[in-house]
């Protein structure tokens, strides 16, 4: 299987000023005349994480990464206020103009593939290709699966876990009782809330266990973030108009695109990359047998490592790289 590249540092960070709250930060890597490509991190509220370069050829791409609002080293960290889909489409627009980009390539995968799609529908003239992993629709039903009845049946004593925070009158809506813990004072319960979150996630998106991922995770600080923006995001159904992304795939229709998706993947099962895949006929769906969600297990890193190469092989002459 094809490993990761190996691990690379900015040849170029920034800090952008997106509006009166919020400040991203962006770094660059890899070549700067290379193939543009940003990468969208999961979440929300994750930010992207020491490896997120490493999908992609540095000797090939002009590597993009920013966290989003609330997230990573954006600032403030966990901010609500001006945090909607709708925002961040906007972010990568300025972040584009500001580095001088024309069209760039889009890799994201479970929410960061979702904003890749919504971007890619709103302004598909600046996007070269999309690669997405783990694709998630942002449909009612695809988060309810996660966060009130279907994921539970597969991880039942890890459901347990994710129950214990909420009381046993609010478990008809852990999405609004989560929330409420998060934007209550008491900071135990909040952080007790948020690490129960993150682990559920965590436990949830690998084939196997990985206890890494799940410490990595549920660090206090990223724990944090990713529930209190989550359920920001969750509770409006992404902030998207219903079945908006598969509504709007015919502008979709030329470009390129590689879905890669885990067999196994109980996060965003795979009937959500097969509806897509239909309702966007340019696309490709690899459905990789031994993966589930997160993109560290080595069958999904050797699909998109793929992806990437052939992205490249579309797309060099054009950047003479």
């Amino acid at each position: 299987m094809l490993p990761l590249y190996p691990e690379i540092k900015p040849y170029q960070r920034h800090r952008l000023a997106v509006d009166d709250i919020h400040d991203l930060y962006i770094d660059e890597s890899g070549t700067p005349d290379g193939i543009p490509v940003v990468f969208l991190h999961a979440g929300p509220g994750s930010g992207c994480e020491f490896d997120s370069r490493c999908f992609f050829n540095p000797e090939k791409y002009r590597i993009i990464l920013f966290d989003q609002r609330g997230a990573g080293r954006s600032t403030p960290h966990g901010e609500l206020r001006n945090n909607k889909t709708d925002d961040l489409i906007s972010d990568l627009e300025k972040i584009r103009e500001f580095l001088g980009v024309d069209q760039w390539l889009l890799f994201g995968g479970g929410w960061g593939a979702t904003l890749a799609l919504v971007y890619a529908e709103t302004y598909p003239e600046q996007v070269l290709g999309l690669v997405l992993r783990g694709g998630f629709l942002g449909r009612r039903r695809d988060i309810d699966w996660m966060y009130q009845e279907g994921a539970s049946r597969f991880y039942p004593d890890h459901w347990e876990d994710f129950m214990a925070p909420i009381a046993v009158n609010k478990r008809d809506d852990f999405l609004t009782a989560y929330h409420e813990i998060m934007s209550a004072e008491n900071e135990l319960a909040r952080m007790s809330a948020a690490k129960s979150w993150s682990a559920w996630e965590a436990h949830c998106s690998t084939l196997h266990p990985n206890q890494r991922l799940i410490r990595h995770l549920s660090e206090n600080h990223r724990a944090l973030a990713r529930c209190r923006v989550g359920t920001h995001y969750l509770l409006h159904e992404c902030f998207l108009e219903r079945n908006q992304i598969i509504a709007n795939a015919g502008r979709l229709r030329d470009i390129p695109g590689i879905i890669v998706h885990g067999r196994f993947d109980i996060v965003c099962p795979l009937d959500q990359a097969h509806r897509l895949h239909e309702a966007w006929p340019s696309s490709q769906l690899f459905i990789v047998r031994e993966a589930g969600h997160s993109a560290t297990e080595p069958a999904l890193i050797d699909a998109l490592i793929r992806a990437t190469r052939d992205m490249v092989m579309r797309f060099e002459a054009d950047f003479d790289v």
